[in-house]
């Protein structure tokens, strides 16, 4: 039997939180929320999930240096990091991807579809 994929959701909006979290669980993808980027590292560092996917706009410590934290450090490194975010111009997204993140995708009317298959992309779910 195969264990159940576990991600991180960094999101500061507990309404954005959770809608996330809703589409992460209809994919069989368990999900442990923190709605800071303190809380995300410490939840990352405790639960070695299969994902992270980080808000940027978050109070502390922005997703950006997040980001940057998580890959710096060998133990979490190779984990996939997706920004979801409304900071959606091409500096933002470039930013993003320098920070290290895997794919960045704005939230618009098309953000849990994309984030779908990005998750069929990294082999996180079946497609």
């Amino acid at each position: 039997m195969t264990r159940q994929p576990l991600a991180v959701v960094v999101e500061d909006s507990p309404t954005q939180a959770r809608q996330i979290a809703a589409n992460l669980n209809r994919h069989n993808v368990a999900t442990v929320i923190a709605t800071d980027g303190p809380e995300g590292l410490r939840a990352v560092d405790e639960h070695h999930p299969d994902l992270v996917v980080l808000d940027v706009n978050l109070p502390t410590m922005d997703g950006y240096q997040v980001c940057r934290r998580l890959k710096r450090d060998a133990s979490t490194a190779n984990i996939p990091v997706v920004m979801l975010t409304t900071a959606d111009d091409s500096e933002a997204t470039l930013k993003g991807l320098e920070a290290g993140a895997d794919d960045y995708i704005p939230k618009d009317v098309f953000a849990a579809e994309n984030l779908l298959s990005t998750l069929v992309a990294l082999g996180i779910v079946k497609g």
